[in-house]
């Protein structure tokens, strides 16, 4: 499981310029079954999504992110490897 961490380097009405392709990107990632979860931080300083596949696919994908293209986030990507979970999130493990 990957940790994928977006921290804003642009204004968020710099983001919101790129909203709309930055979700269809989600959205396509979420389809091939890439992505589990997303979500805005609080405050509204970027974004965090739990992914899963390969490092390298990852990357890949990441780099086609309207945010990365248009440079309005940094990437951070740590990859977990959940042992325990509550009920009902047995899918994070391994």
């Amino acid at each position: 499981m990957f940790i994928i961490s977006l921290t804003y380097k642009k204004s968020t009405e710099e983001a919101d310029k790129h909203m709309a392709a930055h979700m269809e990107w989600l959205k396509a990632h979420y389809a091939d079954g890439t992505f589990v979860a997303s979500g805005r931080k609080v405050p509204r300083t970027g974004g965090v999504i739990l992914a899963r596949g390969e490092r390298a696919a990852i990357e890949a994908l990441c780099a086609k992110d309207p945010f990365v293209i248009h440079e309005i986030a940094d990437i951070d990507i740590a990859e977990v490897n959940f042992t325990t979970t509550a009920e009902g999130f047995e899918g994070l493990k391994g």
